[in-house]
Protein backbone atom coordinates (compact mmCIF):
# COMPACT_ATOMS: atom_id res chain seq x y z
CA UNK A 1 0.00 0.00 0.00
CA UNK A 2 1.28 3.47 -0.85
CA UNK A 3 2.38 5.48 2.15
CA UNK A 4 -0.07 8.24 1.27
CA UNK A 5 -2.95 5.75 1.40
CA UNK A 6 -1.98 4.56 4.86
CA UNK A 7 -2.17 7.96 6.49
CA UNK A 8 -5.38 9.43 7.90
CA UNK A 9 -4.37 13.07 7.50
CA UNK A 10 -1.58 15.55 6.89
CA UNK A 11 -0.89 16.25 10.58
CA UNK A 12 0.60 13.60 12.82
CA UNK A 13 2.13 13.47 16.27
CA UNK A 14 5.85 12.89 16.86
CA UNK A 15 6.54 11.39 20.28
CA UNK A 16 10.26 12.03 20.72
CA UNK A 17 9.54 14.65 23.43
CA UNK A 18 7.61 12.01 25.41
CA UNK A 19 10.92 10.18 25.90
CA UNK A 20 11.94 13.03 28.22
CA UNK A 21 13.80 14.83 25.48
CA UNK A 22 15.72 17.68 27.12
CA UNK A 23 13.56 17.62 30.27
CA UNK A 24 11.84 15.31 32.74
CA UNK A 25 8.18 15.32 31.67
CA UNK A 26 5.75 14.22 34.40
CA UNK A 27 3.71 11.15 33.41
CA UNK A 28 0.43 13.04 33.75
CA UNK A 29 1.65 15.76 31.40
CA UNK A 30 2.78 13.20 28.83
CA UNK A 31 -0.59 11.44 29.02
CA UNK A 32 -2.48 14.72 28.72
CA UNK A 33 -0.47 15.59 25.61
CA UNK A 34 -1.37 12.35 23.84
CA UNK A 35 -4.99 12.76 24.94
CA UNK A 36 -5.00 16.30 23.53
CA UNK A 37 -3.72 14.99 20.20
CA UNK A 38 -6.42 12.32 20.10
CA UNK A 39 -9.16 14.76 21.04
CA UNK A 40 -7.94 17.09 18.30
CA UNK A 41 -8.51 14.34 15.76
CA UNK A 42 -4.89 13.30 15.19
CA UNK A 43 -4.73 9.63 14.28
CA UNK A 44 -1.13 9.18 13.13
CA UNK A 45 1.46 8.58 15.85
CA UNK A 46 5.19 8.10 15.34
CA UNK A 47 7.56 6.79 17.97
CA UNK A 48 10.83 4.84 18.45
CA UNK A 49 12.61 2.65 21.02
CA UNK A 50 15.42 5.22 21.09
CA UNK A 51 13.19 7.92 22.56
CA UNK A 52 14.03 7.68 26.24
CA UNK A 53 15.06 4.01 26.03
CA UNK A 54 11.49 2.87 25.40
CA UNK A 55 9.80 5.55 27.51
CA UNK A 56 7.97 7.23 24.61
CA UNK A 57 6.63 3.88 23.38
CA UNK A 58 5.47 2.95 26.87
CA UNK A 59 3.70 6.26 27.35
CA UNK A 60 2.10 6.16 23.93
CA UNK A 61 0.99 2.55 24.41
CA UNK A 62 -0.64 3.39 27.73
CA UNK A 63 -2.46 6.41 26.29
CA UNK A 64 -3.79 4.50 23.27
CA UNK A 65 -4.60 1.27 25.11
CA UNK A 66 -8.32 1.98 25.29
CA UNK A 67 -8.65 3.04 21.65
CA UNK A 68 -9.76 0.81 18.81
CA UNK A 69 -6.68 -0.24 16.83
CA UNK A 70 -8.63 0.33 13.61
CA UNK A 71 -8.93 4.02 14.42
CA UNK A 72 -5.27 5.09 14.28
CA UNK A 73 -2.04 4.64 12.35
CA UNK A 74 1.10 3.74 14.26
CA UNK A 75 4.74 3.83 13.23
CA UNK A 76 7.91 3.01 15.12
CA UNK A 77 11.54 2.30 14.29
CA UNK A 78 14.19 -0.41 14.34
CA UNK A 79 17.95 -0.32 14.74
CA UNK A 80 18.14 0.06 18.51
CA UNK A 81 17.26 -2.54 21.11
CA UNK A 82 16.37 -1.56 24.67
CA UNK A 83 17.87 -4.02 27.16
CA UNK A 84 16.66 -4.92 30.64
CA UNK A 85 20.17 -4.11 31.83
CA UNK A 86 20.47 -0.71 33.47
CA UNK A 87 23.37 1.71 33.36
CA UNK A 88 24.24 5.00 34.94
CA UNK A 89 23.18 8.03 32.93
CA UNK A 90 26.74 9.37 33.05
CA UNK A 91 28.02 6.31 31.19
CA UNK A 92 25.37 6.11 28.48
CA UNK A 93 26.72 6.29 24.95
CA UNK A 94 24.12 7.82 22.67
CA UNK A 95 26.47 9.37 20.12
CA UNK A 96 25.97 13.00 19.21
CA UNK A 97 22.66 13.18 21.10
CA UNK A 98 24.13 12.08 24.43
CA UNK A 99 22.28 14.75 26.38
CA UNK A 100 18.98 14.66 24.50
CA UNK A 101 17.46 11.69 26.33
CA UNK A 102 19.61 11.84 29.45
CA UNK A 103 16.43 11.92 31.55
CA UNK A 104 14.86 8.92 29.86
CA UNK A 105 14.77 5.42 31.29
CA UNK A 106 18.17 4.15 32.51
CA UNK A 107 18.03 1.01 30.37
CA UNK A 108 20.98 0.27 28.15
CA UNK A 109 20.36 0.80 24.43
CA UNK A 110 22.38 -1.13 21.83
CA UNK A 111 22.55 -0.70 18.07
CA UNK A 112 21.44 -3.70 16.03
CA UNK A 113 20.38 -3.50 12.38
CA UNK A 114 20.57 -7.25 11.71
CA UNK A 115 17.60 -9.41 10.74
CA UNK A 116 17.43 -10.96 14.21
CA UNK A 117 17.80 -7.56 15.85
CA UNK A 118 15.05 -6.11 13.68
CA UNK A 119 12.63 -8.89 14.55
CA UNK A 120 13.44 -8.55 18.25
CA UNK A 121 13.02 -4.78 18.10
CA UNK A 122 9.58 -5.14 16.51
CA UNK A 123 8.52 -7.73 19.10
CA UNK A 124 9.67 -5.49 21.96
CA UNK A 125 7.94 -2.43 20.48
CA UNK A 126 4.66 -4.32 20.11
CA UNK A 127 4.78 -5.12 23.82
CA UNK A 128 5.60 -1.58 24.89
CA UNK A 129 2.95 -0.16 22.57
CA UNK A 130 0.35 -2.71 23.69
CA UNK A 131 -0.63 -3.54 20.13
CA UNK A 132 -0.54 -6.49 17.77
CA UNK A 133 0.61 -4.71 14.60
CA UNK A 134 2.58 -1.81 13.19
CA UNK A 135 1.46 0.21 10.19
CA UNK A 136 4.93 1.45 9.31
CA UNK A 137 8.46 0.71 10.43
CA UNK A 138 11.42 3.02 9.82
CA UNK A 139 15.08 1.97 9.98
CA UNK A 140 16.42 4.56 12.38
CA UNK A 141 19.43 6.86 12.00
CA UNK A 142 21.63 4.93 9.54
CA UNK A 143 23.51 8.14 8.78
CA UNK A 144 26.56 10.30 9.42
CA UNK A 145 25.07 12.25 12.31
CA UNK A 146 25.13 9.13 14.48
CA UNK A 147 27.88 6.97 13.04
CA UNK A 148 30.35 9.40 11.48
CA UNK A 149 32.74 7.79 8.99
CA UNK A 150 31.41 4.34 9.94
CA UNK A 151 27.90 5.08 8.66
CA UNK A 152 28.32 3.25 5.35
CA UNK A 153 29.22 0.07 7.21
CA UNK A 154 26.13 0.45 9.38
CA UNK A 155 24.05 1.04 6.26
CA UNK A 156 25.43 -2.16 4.71
CA UNK A 157 24.51 -4.13 7.81
CA UNK A 158 20.99 -2.71 7.60
CA UNK A 159 20.83 -3.50 3.88
CA UNK A 160 21.53 -7.16 4.53
CA UNK A 161 19.39 -7.32 7.65
CA UNK A 162 16.70 -4.76 8.45
CA UNK A 163 15.90 -3.76 4.86
CA UNK A 164 15.38 -7.29 3.65
CA UNK A 165 13.31 -8.49 6.58
CA UNK A 166 11.08 -5.38 6.52
CA UNK A 167 10.60 -5.77 2.78
CA UNK A 168 9.46 -9.33 3.37
CA UNK A 169 7.17 -8.41 6.26
CA UNK A 170 5.56 -5.72 4.11
CA UNK A 171 5.03 -8.14 1.23
CA UNK A 172 3.52 -10.67 3.66
CA UNK A 173 1.15 -8.02 5.03
CA UNK A 174 2.63 -8.13 8.53
CA UNK A 175 3.46 -4.40 8.36
CA UNK A 176 1.95 -1.78 6.10
CA UNK A 177 5.06 0.05 4.94
CA UNK A 178 8.75 0.54 5.62
CA UNK A 179 11.57 2.95 4.86
CA UNK A 180 14.30 4.98 6.55
CA UNK A 181 13.81 7.37 9.44
CA UNK A 182 16.81 9.68 9.24
CA UNK A 183 18.06 13.23 9.68
CA UNK A 184 20.18 13.17 6.52
CA UNK A 185 19.48 12.97 2.80
CA UNK A 186 22.40 10.74 1.78
CA UNK A 187 21.14 7.40 3.20
CA UNK A 188 17.85 7.82 1.34
CA UNK A 189 19.71 8.54 -1.89
CA UNK A 190 21.75 5.38 -1.37
CA UNK A 191 18.71 3.21 -0.74
CA UNK A 192 16.92 4.59 -3.79
CA UNK A 193 19.93 3.65 -5.91
CA UNK A 194 19.55 -0.04 -5.01
CA UNK A 195 17.66 -2.40 -7.30
CA UNK A 196 16.14 -4.04 -4.24
CA UNK A 197 14.62 -3.97 -1.71
CA UNK A 198 11.89 -1.41 -2.38
CA UNK A 199 10.90 1.00 0.40
CA UNK A 200 7.50 2.68 0.55
CA UNK A 201 8.70 6.06 1.72
CA UNK A 202 10.79 7.89 4.26
CA UNK A 203 10.64 9.83 7.47
CA UNK A 204 13.01 12.74 6.90
CA UNK A 205 13.60 14.95 9.93
CA UNK A 206 14.89 18.48 9.64
CA UNK A 207 15.94 18.34 6.00
CA UNK A 208 12.84 19.69 4.33
CA UNK A 209 12.04 22.78 6.36
CA UNK A 210 12.02 26.52 5.83
CA UNK A 211 15.50 26.66 7.34
CA UNK A 212 17.09 23.74 5.47
CA UNK A 213 15.74 22.37 2.19
CA UNK A 214 18.21 23.00 -0.65
CA UNK A 215 19.94 19.60 -0.61
CA UNK A 216 16.71 17.65 -0.36
CA UNK A 217 15.25 19.64 -3.25
CA UNK A 218 18.26 19.00 -5.46
CA UNK A 219 19.10 15.43 -4.58
CA UNK A 220 16.04 13.70 -3.22
CA UNK A 221 12.58 15.12 -3.74
CA UNK A 222 12.43 14.75 -7.54
CA UNK A 223 13.32 11.06 -7.34
CA UNK A 224 10.85 10.38 -4.54
CA UNK A 225 8.12 12.14 -6.49
CA UNK A 226 8.95 10.33 -9.73
CA UNK A 227 8.65 6.96 -8.00
CA UNK A 228 5.37 7.82 -6.33
CA UNK A 229 6.83 7.38 -2.86
CA UNK A 230 6.04 9.56 0.13
CA UNK A 231 7.95 11.57 2.68
CA UNK A 232 6.84 12.23 6.23
CA UNK A 233 8.54 15.41 7.39
CA UNK A 234 9.76 15.28 10.96
CA UNK A 235 11.04 18.30 12.85
CA UNK A 236 9.20 20.90 10.74
CA UNK A 237 10.17 23.56 13.28
CA UNK A 238 13.89 22.67 13.07
CA UNK A 239 14.26 21.53 16.69
CA UNK A 240 12.41 24.66 17.74
CA UNK A 241 14.71 27.19 16.07
CA UNK A 242 12.04 28.27 13.59
CA UNK A 243 9.58 29.16 16.35
CA UNK A 244 11.91 31.02 18.68
CA UNK A 245 13.71 28.16 20.39
CA UNK A 246 17.47 28.14 21.04
CA UNK A 247 18.25 24.79 19.40
CA UNK A 248 18.86 23.59 15.86
CA UNK A 249 19.80 19.98 15.19
CA UNK A 250 19.54 19.27 18.93
CA UNK A 251 22.31 21.78 19.72
CA UNK A 252 22.51 25.57 20.25
CA UNK A 253 21.68 27.31 16.97
CA UNK A 254 24.45 29.23 15.18
CA UNK A 255 24.14 33.03 15.07
CA UNK A 256 23.77 33.07 11.28
CA UNK A 257 20.85 30.66 11.48
CA UNK A 258 19.14 32.73 14.16
CA UNK A 259 19.59 35.76 11.92
CA UNK A 260 17.83 33.88 9.12
CA UNK A 261 14.97 33.06 11.49
CA UNK A 262 14.71 36.74 12.42
CA UNK A 263 14.46 37.72 8.74
CA UNK A 264 11.68 35.19 8.13
CA UNK A 265 9.85 36.30 11.25
CA UNK A 266 10.00 39.95 10.24
CA UNK A 267 8.27 39.09 6.97
CA UNK A 268 5.79 36.82 8.74
CA UNK A 269 4.91 39.55 11.22
CA UNK A 270 4.28 42.03 8.43
CA UNK A 271 1.80 39.62 6.85
CA UNK A 272 0.21 38.42 10.08
CA UNK A 273 1.53 34.86 9.64
CA UNK A 274 2.57 32.61 12.53
CA UNK A 275 5.95 30.92 12.24
CA UNK A 276 4.40 27.52 12.96
CA UNK A 277 2.02 27.99 10.05
CA UNK A 278 4.84 29.05 7.75
CA UNK A 279 6.83 25.93 8.66
CA UNK A 280 3.97 23.46 8.26
CA UNK A 281 2.58 24.94 5.05
CA UNK A 282 6.01 25.11 3.42
CA UNK A 283 6.71 21.42 4.06
CA UNK A 284 3.26 20.28 2.96
CA UNK A 285 3.45 22.24 -0.29
CA UNK A 286 5.81 19.69 -1.83
CA UNK A 287 3.82 16.99 -3.68
CA UNK A 288 5.98 14.18 -2.27
CA UNK A 289 5.28 15.17 1.35
CA UNK A 290 2.42 13.11 2.75
CA UNK A 291 2.42 14.36 6.36
CA UNK A 292 4.23 16.45 8.95
CA UNK A 293 4.78 15.29 12.51
CA UNK A 294 5.63 18.09 14.92
CA UNK A 295 6.59 16.85 18.35
CA UNK A 296 4.88 18.06 21.50
CA UNK A 297 5.38 17.59 25.21
CA UNK A 298 2.61 19.88 26.47
CA UNK A 299 -1.13 19.59 25.75
CA UNK A 300 -1.44 23.23 24.70
CA UNK A 301 0.96 22.70 21.79
CA UNK A 302 -1.55 20.48 19.98
CA UNK A 303 -4.20 23.15 19.27
CA UNK A 304 -1.38 25.49 18.29
CA UNK A 305 -0.25 23.03 15.63
CA UNK A 306 -3.80 22.47 14.40
CA UNK A 307 -4.44 26.20 14.16
CA UNK A 308 -1.18 26.61 12.27
CA UNK A 309 -2.14 23.85 9.83
CA UNK A 310 -5.49 25.55 9.19
CA UNK A 311 -4.15 29.09 8.99
CA UNK A 312 -4.75 30.98 5.75
CA UNK A 313 -1.46 32.47 4.53
CA UNK A 314 -1.50 35.36 2.06
CA UNK A 315 0.19 34.86 -1.29
CA UNK A 316 2.32 37.95 -0.73
CA UNK A 317 4.06 36.30 2.22
CA UNK A 318 5.43 33.52 0.06
CA UNK A 319 6.29 35.94 -2.72
CA UNK A 320 8.34 38.10 -0.35
CA UNK A 321 10.12 35.08 1.12
CA UNK A 322 11.17 33.98 -2.35
CA UNK A 323 12.20 37.46 -3.47
CA UNK A 324 14.28 37.82 -0.31
CA UNK A 325 16.14 34.59 -1.08
CA UNK A 326 14.82 32.91 2.06
CA UNK A 327 13.36 29.96 0.18
CA UNK A 328 14.80 28.19 -2.83
CA UNK A 329 13.39 29.20 -6.20
CA UNK A 330 12.96 25.49 -6.89
CA UNK A 331 10.78 24.91 -3.82
CA UNK A 332 7.06 24.44 -4.50
CA UNK A 333 5.06 26.97 -2.46
CA UNK A 334 1.46 26.59 -1.26
CA UNK A 335 0.22 29.13 -3.80
CA UNK A 336 1.58 27.02 -6.64
CA UNK A 337 -0.21 23.74 -5.88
Amino acid sequence: MALRDLLPGKLGFGTAPLGNMFRDIPPAEARATVDAAWNDGIRFFDTAPFYGAGLAELRLGEALAGKSRRDYVLGTKVGRIVLDELEEASSRDLGEKAGVFAQGRPNKVVNDYSEAGTLRSIEDSLKRLRTDRLDMVWVHDVAQDFYGDAWLGVFETARKGAFRVLDRLRDEGVIGAWGLGVNRVEPIELLLALDAPKPDGFLLAGRYTLLDHDRALQRLMPEVEARGLGIVVGGPYSSGALVGGPNFEYAPARPELLARVARIKAIADRHGVSMKAAGLHFALAHPSVVAVIPGASKPERIPEDRAAANEVIPVDFWRELRESGLVSRAAPLPTER
